[in-house]
Order: structure tokens, then C-alpha cells, then sequence
């Protein structure tokens, strides 16, 4: 209905507009028609969001289309985000765009039109992620065998982490880290994903690094499941560095984030069980391992043992080994009274033979040569000895001269002093003086005690001298 008319022409009695009276009249009507509806068609014409935030799309089926719009605050609170080619049922007020003559639905709310629309969307993402390669066995992590640290995500107040904390008690008691997220709902999949990058970027004492991931959520329907299938999800699964095990759902429930797990568990409860062994078999196990190896330790002393035993046997006795160095012993023992005495004889006969040749005069010259190399040697030796205190001399000497020419003595003769503290300190500079002090003033022939001057300021001017008349001996240049 017109919120403003016109006065009637002349020749007609139709009321007359402006184009904005009636843009603005046509949607104001169209809005108080329509005020909130349930719009079902398929998503079509959707890029993603504008630079601006929001979105702009067109909502068809097979007879019309209908544009859409969803602007930047309602797009990050919708549970489920705008697909192409999604038959969805669209919650929103139907208005016009009065700068386009066109009309358009506001969408405050997204769904998908039933489970079908669920299942292909589903096959879709997982097509997509797929080709990306995040389902290969290739890139799978292998689960440690026994996880110093677990950590579970899931929600806080339900029965999944009871059953795990229970399992990981009967089968193997685990250091258990939790991080508490919701389950389903709008921000199910971002809460999930920061909990898998939070674990993976854990270094900290109070919060050490898992060795192992579980994420479990009991059963549900496909829109409660759904949080799982989001893509961030996936790729926050895909780019973990810690194992992850994936447990959603029921054994019959599949979702994209058991895909890209490294491991799928039925059930939170199988999840637990294949995350730990059960410590009582370990027990048993290594029992076992340890009698097998006391019996193979044994088995191998006794093989060892009968090998000695048979190579023992193999050797020579003990009196066959000795009995000819014995033999030998004895026949040398027996000669040797009868070698000494022909020794003996062979050296007094030789004595015999150079004891008539030896005469006097052969050992004096024979000492008269030794005596002579002996003084010769003390001669060199005293030569050396005096060369080197020569040298020494004339060393000491030129460092006496270079000490003589260096040294202050040189200064104080030609007028000056060396002033000292009482503690032998040199003063070079008049601040360190304090008044009173005691000095020691050194000049080049004797050292004269002193103390500053008490009052510590300079001396007063000396009387000027009277100046030289032309009178005196120095006479006048002018």
C-alpha cells in the first residue's frame, strides 16, 4: 500500500510514484507477506564468501530461482556452511533489493534437505579429500606400542571418557591428558581441530606431549556425527604428528575423520584396548621371555662345557709336556760343574800368557795419556765456562745502562720530584692529596719529608719583586 500519493492529473485518476516511493512500498509489502519462510531448493552459483564477508548465491529448483544472501555475522554461526550443487532447506525473510528491482531471500539458517543431501555431501568431501591423497595408507603413523601419555578428545560429562579411563585401568594404567570439547553442534569441528594442533604444540611440564591421540564421541545420527566430517577436522587429523586413533560413533557409523586417522576403533571402548596392551599378559610375556632365557643361558654353559671337557681331552698330560725340558734341565745341570772348571782354566792360562808381557812403563804412559786428556778436557770446559759469564756480563751491563737511561734518577737530576703518600703510593695529581697528609718528596740525592697544607687552598701571592731598575748589574735592553 502507498505511504505517499500524489495529487490526481488531470487527465487521469491514477495515483503517480516516484521509482523510490514504489521500490521501497514493494518491499515493505513483500516483508510484512513475508516475514520468515523455509525456502527448499538446490544451492547453485555459490564461490565461497565475498570479499566483504558475506555470500551471495541462488537457491533453484526445476520451475524457478530465487537469489540469496547471507551476510558475514550469520555465516560464521551456520552449523552447516553453503555447498554447490546442496539441495538444503534455507530459514529466512524474504525482501527486495530496491537498487535492482529484485527480490531475495535473507538466510538466517542452513540445513541439508534430509540424509540424502547429507550422504552426498559427504561423498562429495571425501571424493575431494581423497584426491588430496589424506586417505593413503602411506602417510599413516604406526601407533607406539606403549604410550608413556595419552591424551583424550571428547566431552567431559559424557560416558566415552569413563569407558576409556576404566579400560586403560583393567587392560594397562596410562598417564591420561583430556581435552574437553563439544561433540556435536556448530562448533563441534573447530573445537576438535584446535584440540588436535593444542596436543601436537604441547611442550610444557604441567602439560607434557601425548604419544598417543584418541578422539571418541558415542553414537549418533548423521547430523549429530556431522562435526566429524568437516573438513578442518580432516586436515587437522591429516597434519598430526602424534598417532591418532579415531573413535566416533558406532562400529556401523563411518565418518571422514576415520578416513585420515591413523587407526579406526569401532567403539571408544576398542580405542582404549588398542591403545594399550593388557599389563597382566606383558607380565606373563616377560616371564616367560626370562625362564626361556635362563634355559638358553643354561643350554649354552653346558655346550660350552662339554666342548672344554672335549678339547681338555685332546691335550697332552702334564708330565709329557715337562718331560723333556726336564730331561734337558738334567743333562745341563751335569755339564755345568765340568764347563766352569774348563773356564777357569782357559782364563788362568790366558793370565799366564799377557802377565810376562805387561810392563811398568806401558801403564804409566798409559796413565800419562789419561791424565793428559782429562786436563784437556777441564781446559775446554773452564774456556766455556768463562765465555759464558762474559757473555752473562756484557748482558747485565747493557740492561744496567738501558735501566740507568730509563729510570726517573735521570729526571730528578735535572730538577725535579717524586712525591709520594705515606704508604710509599705515587701522587701524580694534586686531588689526591688530602690536606694534612704526610708526603714523602724524593729529590736525585736524598728523600725529605713533608705534610700538605692543612688549610688546603693555595698559597697566598708572594710579594711582587721590585722591578729592576737601569741601575742594576743586569743593566736594561730598552
Amino acid at each position: 500500500m502507498a505511504t505517499h500519493t500524489k495529487p490526481e492529473s488531470p487527465s487521469t485518476n491514477l495515483i503517480e510514484y516516484t521509482v523510490s516511493e514504489l521500490a521501497f512500498s514493494l518491499k515493505r509489502t513483500v516483508e510484512d507477506a513475508y516475514g520468515l519462510v523455509r525456502l527448499r531448493g538446490e544451492i547453485s552459483g555459490y564461490r565461497g564468501p565475498h570479499a566483504s564477508g558475506h555470500c551471495y548465491f541462488t537457491v533453484k529448483d526445476e520451475k524457478a530461482a530465487i537469489e540469496a544472501v547471507v551476510w558475514r555475522g550469520t555465516y560464521g554461526r551456520l552449523r552447516f556452511k553453503p555447498e554447490e550443487g546442496l539441495e538444503v532447506v534455507a530459514k529466512g525473510k524474504i525482501t527486495t533489493y530496491p537498487g535492482r528491482s529484485k527480490y531475495q531471500i535473507v538466510i538466517e539458517d542452513i540445513e541439508p534437505a534430509g540424509a540424502g543431501a547429507l550422504m552426498a555431501l559427504l561423498e562429495q568431501r571425501k571424493k575431494q579429500l581423497a584426491a588430496e591423497g589424506l586417505f593413503e595408507d602411506a602417510r599413516k603413523k604406526a601407533l607406539p606400542y606403549l604410550p608413556r601419555v595419552i591424551g583424550v578428545i571428547t566431552s567431559p560429562t559424557g560416558a566415552v571418557i569413563r569407558d576409556i579411563l576404566h579400560r586403560l585401568e583393567d587392560r594397562f594404567p596410562s598417564h591420561v591428558l583430556m581435552w574437553p570439547v563439544r561433540v556435536q553442534g556448530e562448533t563441534c569441528a573447530e573445537e576438535v581441530a584446535g584440540a588436535i594442533h593444542g596436543f601436537n604444540a604441547a611442550e610444557s611440564v604441567l602439560m607434557p606431549r601425548p604419544d598417543l591421540i584418541i578422539v571418541a564421541r558415542g553414537g549418533g545420527s548423521l547430523e549429530d556425527l556431522w562435526g566429524f566430517n568437516e573438513e578442518i577436522v580432516a586436515r587437522a587429523a591429516a597434519a598430526s604428528a602424534i598417532p591418532l586413533i579415531s573413535a566416533v560413533g558406532h562400529e556401523t557409523d563411518w565418518t571422514i575423520l576415520d578416513f585420515v586417522a591413523d587407526h579406526r576403533a569401532p567403539t571408544p571402548t576398542a580405542a582404549a584396548e588398542r591403545a594399550v596392551p593388557v599389563r597382566s599378559d606383558l607380565l606373563v610375556t616377560v616371564r616367560t621371555f626370562g625362564v626361556r632365557t635362563a634355559s638358553t643361558l643354561k643350554r649354552t654353559l653346558q655346550t660350552w662345557r662339554s666342548r672344554f671337557v672335549a678339547s681338555a681331552r685332546g691335550l697332552p698330560r702334564r708330565t709329557e709336556i715337562l718331560a723333556l725340558p726336564r730331561q734337558r734341565l738334567d743333562d745341563a745341570s751335569r755339564r755345568l760343574p765340568r764347563a766352569l772348571l774348563a773356564n777357569a782354566v782357559a782364563h788362568r792360562s790366558g793370565l799366564d800368557r799377557t802377565g810376562p808381557r805387561l810392563r811398568r812403563h806401558l801403564v804409566v804412559q798409559a796413565v800419562s795419556r789419561g791424565r793428559e786428556q782429562l786436563m784437556r778436557l777441564d781446559r775446554a770446559r773452564a774456556r766455556s765456562v768463562s765465555a759464558l759469564l762474559d757473555q752473562s756480563r756484557r748482558r747485565l751491563e747493557g740492561q744496567a745502562k738501558l735501566l740507568s737511561t730509563l729510570g726517573y734518577h735521570n729526571v730528578l737530576a735535572r730538577g725535579f720530584t717524586l712525591v709520594r703518600a705515606a704508604d710509599g703510593t705515587m701522587l701524580r695529581h694534586a686531588s689526591e692529596v688530602k690536606p694534612g697528609a704526610a708526603l714523602d718528596i724524593e729529590f736525585v740525592d736524598g728523600h725529605v719529608g713533608a705534610h700538605a697544607d692543612p688549610r688546603g687552598g693555595k698559597a697566598e701571592n708572594p710579594a711582587k719583586k721590585p722591578r729592576r731598575g737601569p741601575d742594576d748589574k743586569q743593566g736594561s735592553l730598552l
